[in-house]
């Protein structure tokens, strides 16, 4: 079984990155023979299409409401066999596989399309794409295309496993707006060493980029009756932050965990702002805390947090319920705070409440009333043990997000690297403000706090025939209130794309649909019964109506007639 063309075609317009992966594959043995199509994509991404072309005849897969489309699974194979085509591989990733059997000296081609909007985070957009053959591949090529209307201010691209000669097929063509990235190793470059037939092409290939950002509201584009609009104000005084530090040492978090929480709070407290202050919890089955109240963050403050980490060890239950109310109850409490702050807490557990108050309904909602809005709660899940989806409810419901660290190497990096990216709020409240008689669909457009690094983005329709969309921005920064308005002239946006040929036409209209299912979903998990079902069926329907396999729709893939006939492509959940 060879491969012998690989081919992943990738176009980003306005970060809406839609990727193509083809692979060919021929069978050289006089008798039939596996091809398999295994390739990881970002979890991210949503899956729009898939197909096999086997002897001129081509297998496409259809996407449908799960339900249905596990009804007629189970009814054509017999049940405990679907496993489905798809699986979480690792914090990025989720692994897409496939297999056909064909016919000796017979030819298969497989197509899997996807998209995904490419989220900003600490000042650059990452676009990842797995590299793992598993074989020398006579036709190998990584194309990526980007055209950013802002221009583009920097571009790297690199990947784990570059070697010198492997740079020789890297080539990179930019100017003011686009960007071409071909990477195109001969068979030779593949190579770990000229004797042996074996790959070195293993890893990560990843493009890193960020636009110009010029005036103060940001960047408007509109194409086809959809509008997205882009805001990352930057160079902004930093709001003063109150965090609260809320750690978990019970039992299971002995031996390496604990050592990593260790070394990423002592890195995290040394990067606390002067003008902050800081509260550390600690807890197993009993509460602890540091000091009674919130402390100014001077370097006598921070070392003497930090020693007082350096001693936790690991013992006992779970009360994380008691933990998060001594947390609201210190910032309640806390006096003297500046005024313009921004308050958190950062809860890091591994395992499930069972001490105190252990039904997580019940957590959840005394959480909930005692946060009112006030705080937000972001909370990471070390590992697996964890019940990612109770920490993510009572996430989202107050105003923060969840996170899983990965008991690897590096989970102390990965806890930094989420306080990173919280570490720089410069604005709060922000409401991103359009005429009502102007706009419908209108994405999420009320944020709680902004970040820097981070991007805002709302979408929506444009009603009839709009010449100009009114756009106005109200918010809170350190210094004053704020208020940015400008006018967005509807035709003159719309010849901005209008000759870019490699440009596919409705990809505004592709980008808040996904904008808004991403939204629906993460609004149902912190909803109540009814509404949660309001919410899926409003996802479903367009989830169906744009293609895209979600948690609601599943990809039903038929094979030629001899296999199991059909097979389900679903999207699997950080929360399983």
């Amino acid at each position: 079984i060879e491969i012998y063309s690989l081919h992943v075609d990738c176009k980003v317009t306005s970060r809406f990155a839609h990727t193509i992966i083809t692979s060919k594959i021929a069978n050289h043995a006089n008798e039939s023979r596996e091809a398999t199509f295994e390739v990881e994509i970002p979890k991210t991404a949503f899956i729009t299409n898939f197909s096999m072309s086997i002897d001129g005849k081509v297998y496409p897969g259809i996407i449908k409401e799960k339900a249905s489309a596990q009804k007629e699974y189970d009814t054509a194979v017999s049940r405990g066999q679907s496993a489905g085509l798809v699986k979480i591989t690792g914090r990025k990733l989720e692994q897409f596989h496939v297999s056909v059997s064909i016919a000796a000296s017979s030819k298969v081609t497989f197509e899997l399309m996807y998209e995904e909007l490419l989220k900003r985070q600490l000042g650059k957009f990452e676009l990842l794409i797995k590299v793992r053959p598993k074989q020398l591949v006579k036709h190998f090529q990584i194309d990526v295309h980007i055209f950013e209307p802002q221009g583009i201010s920097f571009l790297e691209a690199n990947s784990t496993f570059m070697t010198n000669e492997l740079t020789e097929a890297l080539t990179k063509v930019q100017s003011e707006t686009k960007a071409h990235i071909l990477f195109k190793p001969t068979i030779d470059q593949q190579k770990i060493n000229p004797e042996l037939d074996e790959t070195l092409l293993d890893g990560d290939f990843v493009v890193r980029y960020d636009v110009k950002r010029g005036t103060t509201v940001g960047d408007i584009q509109i194409t086809n009756g959809y509008f997205v609009h882009y805001f990352a104000p930057q160079e902004m005084p930093v709001f003063p932050k109150n965090v609260i530090f809320v750690i978990d040492r019970s039992g299971s978090m002995q031996g390496r965990k604990i050592q990593q929480t260790r070394d990423a709070l002592q890195k995290v407290l040394q990067d606390l702002r002067p003008g902050d202050h800081f509260g550390l919890i600690t807890f197993n089955n009993k509460v602890v805390e540091w000091k009674r109240s919130l402390l100014p963050a001077t370097a006598e403050n921070v070392a003497s947090a930090v020693e007082f980490v350096q001693t936790l060890l690991a013992s006992g239950g779970t009360d994380i319920n008691h933990a998060l109310l001594s947390a609201v109850s210190l910032l309640d409490k806390a006096e003297g705070l500046p005024e313009r702050s921004v308050s958190m807490i950062i809860l890091l557990t591994d395992g499930q409440p069972t001490s105190g108050e252990t039904k997580v309904e019940v957590i959840q909602e005394n959480i909930k009333k005692a946060v009112n809005g006030k705080y937000s709660l972001f909370c990471l899940g070390f590992g697996f043990d964890v019940s990612y989806k109770f920490l993510e409810k009572m996430a989202l419901s107050n105003g923060g997000i969840a996170r899983r660290i990965y008991e690897t190497a590096d989970a102390a990096l990965q806890l930094q690297g989420f306080y990173e990216e919280v570490a720089t709020p410069i604005l709060m409240k922000i409401e991103m403000q359009y005429p009502e008689n102007a706009v419908e669909g209108l994405t999420t457009n009320n944020f709680k706090v902004f970040f820097e690094g981070s991007e805002i983005i709302v979408s929506g329709k444009i009603k009839n025939d709009l010449d100009v969309l009114p756009v106005e921005i109200k918010a809170q920064s350190h210094a004053s209130d704020l208020t940015l308005k400008e006018e967005a002239h509807v035709k003159e946006k719309e010849q901005v794309f209008k000759n870019q040929s490699y440009i596919f036409g409705n990809y505004i209209e592709r980008l808040w649909a996904y904008l808004t299912i991403q939204q629906l979903l993460e609004k149902s998990i912190s909803a109540q019964e009814e509404e949660r079902k309001a919410l899926e069926a409003q996802a479903l329907e367009m989830s169906l109506q744009h293609s895209f396999v979600t948690p609601l729709t599943s990809m039903v893939v038929t094979k030629p007639a001899g296999e199991q006939q059909t097979e389900l492509v679903n999207k699997p959940t950080e929360a399983g």
